[in-house]
């Protein structure tokens, strides 16, 4: 199979969604450090660029967080080709076996808001190179955790508050108010 890797600008313009024609990872994983890529030997080989600043991969795509004093003109040739070859050579996202999604737990309430989240916010925010996991439900308040693209990205906040806040509140009146958690 011939791989072939093309780009997506996300809303952050500190990062650039690179996606392949192949699965690469079922579920996500985000390695915003070079010391949490130790065991991601795909992840640990982008990190040895000077310009990289952090590595997401889910489904079919990794995104990559750029330094401040790169331009993505010089470098994204260079990761194109990266990629390209690492997903060729078959590269492990991370050393251990696949995880499967884990099952929603919780309250009935719950479950609701994980299912609601996974089915509806998960699809569009992975689009823009992110991800996002639920963390809580305490009081009406639904904690969530951004990452990818959507860590630092000037919009997040903006997705936050007039999208899943308003389509979780549609959808489930308990919730007052979602809020993301600080990595």
């Amino acid at each position: 199979m011939t791989i072939n890797v093309y780009t997506e600008q996300t809303p952050n313009p500190a990062t650039m969604k690179f996606m392949v024609n192949k699965l690469l990872i079922n579920g996500s994983e985000d390695f915003a450090t070079r010391e949490s890529a130790e065991h991601s030997p795909f992840a640990k080989e982008l990190f040895k660029f000077s310009f990289v600043n952090g590595v997401f991969f889910a489904s079919n795509f990794v995104t990559i967080t750029k330094t401040d004093d790169a331009d993505w003109a010089d470098i994204e040739p260079i990761l194109k080709e990266f990629v390209k070859g690492a997903v060729e050579s078959e590269y492990k996202i991370k050393e251990e076996t696949g995880e499967e999604n884990p099952a929603f737990e919780g309250s009935d309430l719950e479950i609701k808001i994980q299912q609601i989240l996974h089915d509806y916010v998960r699809p569009a925010v992975e689009q823009d190179g992110g991800a996002i996991s639920y963390k809580s439900f305490n009081e009406g308040i639904v904690t969530v955790e951004l990452r990818g693209s959507c860590s630092g990205c000037p919009s997040s906040t903006i997705t936050l508050k007039s999208g899943i806040q308003n389509l979780l509140q549609r959808m489930v009146p308990e919730v007052k108010e979602v809020v993301s958690e600080a990595l």
